[in-house]
């Protein structure tokens, strides 16, 4: 989606008419799903700035390594081509999703907008239409049903979980796109697979899911459902046009849920979910920490009016306190 078309807003006075104005470079990853979003975004922009807006297509590492994201180092691995083109200045703004960001701040650019968020759950596409649950309760110890997914943190949810409903479980490692995860079911080769809501809704697919997994259930990644746009430091003016675009509950939300991941040391692959929510004045944050087999599982909540990024920490904290630390297979490089 090249060229978005702006909408026209009068430029201020002592500046250069819109249509003189050179378009904004928007980074974004090749695949279906990140065109799909960083395209909406694209929307947005023009309309916010009045500017043309081109994609820019970027392979990172993680597009093109077919190892599992544990082995290649889950964090970052999907964003530092497109940081490295904004502080190149071959791109003005990248979208990224949320969940893919490492949480330290890079230096030389800002994060200039949180847009709402969308559906945060994880969602299952499975074989016949069946739950969940109905998927579980088909097979039996020596014949369990096969469920794909390329995160720690679903699988460790989901071991937790049949073992806990007395059901039994085989988790398959899998990476690809979306075409690719539902495939190994419409193959026959897996009994369902299991992804995120929100981007089978940005691409037009949610009605493929035949279950949007329940929260008391599986608890999403940090920052999951929600978009990033960056752009440089150095553009406080771009910066300052792109915060129009930013929503505060979820900002709020995704920093506690992000506070959280960075006081445990944890990676974006590593067996850690978080979801926080705004309940009358006050941000709920639920948290659960794992191992990958469902075996150990630390689950907590807290709520209060602290700041987001303390919440994180404070909930953080008390996770570390009931041994969270040596439940995690990926910690921090």
């Amino acid at each position: 989606m090249t060229g978005q078309t702006g909408t026209g807003v009068p430029p201020s006075s002592g500046s250069l008419p819109t249509e003189e104005l050179p378009p904004l470079r928007l980074g974004t990853r090749r695949s279906a799903l990140a065109m799909a979003q960083s395209g909406m975004v694209a929307e947005a922009v023009a309309a916010a700035t009045g500017r043309r807006v081109e994609l820019v297509e970027i392979t990172t590492y993680g597009d093109t390594s077919r190892e599992a994201l544990a082995q290649i180092g889950g964090t970052g691995v999907f964003v530092s081509a497109l940081r490295d083109a904004l502080l190149a200045g071959t791109i003005d703004l990248a979208v990224h999703s949320l969940k893919d960001l490492p949480t330290a701040a890079p230096e030389g650019l800002v994060l200039a907008a949180v847009p709402l968020r969308e559906d945060p759950r994880d969602a299952l596409v499975a074989r016949d239409g069946l739950t969940l649950a109905e998927l579980l309760e088909k097979g039996d110890p020596l014949h369990p049903a096969r469920i794909g997914t390329g995160s720690p943190r679903r699988m460790a949810q989901l071991h937790a979980w049949a073992s806990a409903s007395g059901l039994a479980v085989e988790t398959v490692a899998i990476r690809g796109n979306v075409d690719t995860r539902i495939g190994y079911v419409r193959s026959g080769e897996l009994d369902g697979v299991i992804l995120a809501a929100a981007g089978l809704n940005r691409l037009g697919r949610l009605a493929e899911a035949t279950e949007v997994i329940d929260t008391d259930v599986m608890l999403p990644a940090p920052g999951q459902g929600a978009l990033a746009i960056e752009c440089s430091a150095a553009n406080p003016e771009l910066a300052a046009a792109l915060a129009v675009l930013d929503d505060a509950p979820t900002r709020a939300a995704v920093t506690a849920e992000r506070a959280l991941l960075a006081a445990l040391e944890a990676g974006c692959s590593a067996p850690v979910g978080a979801l926080a929510t705004t309940q009358a004045d006050e941000l709920a944050l639920r948290a659960v920490v794992g191992t990958v087999d469902g075996a150990t599982v630390v689950q907590m909540s807290t709520t209060g009016d602290d700041a987001p990024d303390e919440l994180g920490r404070g909930l953080a904290a008390r996770l570390l306190a009931a041994g969270a630390a040596g439940l995690m297979g990926e910690r921090a490089k």
